[in-house]
C-alpha cells in the first residue's frame, strides 16, 4: 500500500493525515491564523509517530479549496513544495467533497449537502451521494448568496439525508426554509483524513505533477500565480 500524506489548510481547520500501510496517523486543530506555523509541525509529528522518514512518502494529497483564499494558497504551495522535494505526484481534493465524506463516515448517511461559509454573504455549496462505497457529485461546487430561493433552485428535488458545514450553521434559517433535512452541526469543517480516503483508492490514476496542481477557488475573479516552469 502506498504511503500518502494529506494536508489541508483551506478552511479554519489545519489538518494532516498520513497513511502508512493500513494505519492512519492524523493531527487537526482549528487555528485559522496559524496554518503556516502549525502545518509543517503536524507533518513532522505524524511522520515521527508512524516511524518513517519524509522520503518514504510516495504521494501528496491536498485540500485545494474552495475556502479561505490565503488558506488554499498555503496548502497548495506546501503540497507543491513537498511534491517537488520528494519527486512524487500530488492529488487535489475539494473541501466540500471532504466535508461530505466526513458526514458519511460519522453519521452513516448516503446523501449530503455540504456548505462552507465563503464570507461576503456567500457560501460554497455542493451535494454528494455515496454509491457502492464511492463518493459521487450530484451538484457541482458553486458559490452564491444563501437565500431561500437560490438554495431551492440549486437543490431542486435533491433530498439529502443531512446538510453539513459552516455555511449551514451560519445561514441556518435559509436552509431550514427550503429543505426538511437535518442539519448536523458536529460536521463543520473538512479534515485531511477524509481527503486521504477520497484520494487513496485511485491515487495514481488522478495524480498530477506538482507544477500542474491548481487551487479550486470557485470564485472566478481570483487568480493563481503558478510556479515557474508552467
Amino acid at each position: 500500500m502506498t504511503n500518502l500524506l494529506a494536508i489541508d489548510t483551506a478552511t479554519e481547520n489545519c489538518s494532516v493525515a498520513l497513511q502508512v500501510g493500513s494505519k492512519i496517523y492524523s493531527r487537526a486543530t482549528e487555528s485559522p491564523r496559524e496554518h503556516s506555523q502549525r502545518l509543517l509541525g503536524f507533518v513532522d509529528e505524524v511522520i515521527a509517530e508512524a516511524g518513517i522518514k519524509l522520503h518514504d512518502i510516495q504521494g501528496i494529497v491536498v485540500g485545494n479549496g474552495p475556502g479561505s483564499f490565503t488558506g488554499v494558497r498555503i496548502g497548495v504551495s506546501v503540497a507543491q513544495g513537498l511534491a517537488f522535494s520528494l519527486q512524487c505526484p500530488v492529488v487535489g481534493v475539494n473541501s466540500l467533497a471532504a466535508l461530505a465524506h466526513q458526514a458519511i463516515r460519522k453519521l452513516s448517511v448516503e446523501r449530503v449537502v455540504a456548505a462552507i461559509d465563503a464570507r461576503m454573504g456567500e457560501i460554497y455549496l455542493a451535494a454528494y451521494e455515496q454509491v457502492d462505497g464511492q463518493l459521487h457529485t450530484t451538484l457541482e461546487p458553486m458559490v452564491g448568496k444563501p437565500e431561500s430561493q437560490w438554495l431551492a433552485q440549486q437543490l431542486g428535488e435533491y433530498t439529502p439525508a443531512v446538510s453539513v458545514g459552516t455555511g449551514v450553521v451560519t445561514y441556518r434559517e435559509a436552509f431550514a426554509s427550503c429543505t426538511d433535512t437535518a442539519h448536523a452541526e458536529e460536521v463543520l469543517l473538512p479534515l485531511a483524513e477524509d481527503m486521504l480516503a477520497i484520494a487513496s483508492s485511485k491515487f495514481f490514476e488522478n495524480a498530477v505533477a506538482a507544477a500542474d496542481l491548481e487551487p479550486l477557488y470557485v470564485r472566478n475573479e481570483v487568480t493563481w500565480q503558478k510556479l515557474p516552469g508552467r
